[in-house]
């Protein structure tokens, strides 16, 4: 089911993503890291896809409507987890 976004969000939680992250998505999900990139907004169709990332001009940078939000709920549970470690190792 598509979600909807906006493009700054995007930004953020790919800014967010602990190092390393869009590779363990690419791996999980069997394409290029640079696909994984495009998906956050970079435009490298040479070595990467689309992968079903539509931007309409907006405020907070527009509005993406994703085709297919696995990589963005992938993100988000990154995302998640290492929140829950940094926490457990300030204890």
């Amino acid at each position: 089911m598509p979600r909807t976004i906006s493009f700054n969000e995007l930004r953020r939680i790919k800014d967010s993503l602990p190092e390393g992250s869009t590779h363990v998505i690419a791996d999980k999900l069997n394409v290029t890291v640079q696909t994984v990139r495009n998906y956050f907004g970079g435009s490298n169709y040479d070595f990467g896809s689309h992968m079903g990332v539509h931007i309409e001009p907006g405020p907070d940078g527009g509005v993406v409507i994703l085709d297919d939000p696995k990589i963005l709920d992938m993100a988000l549970e990154i995302i998640e987890k290492s929140k829950k470690k940094a926490e457990a190792e300030e204890v």
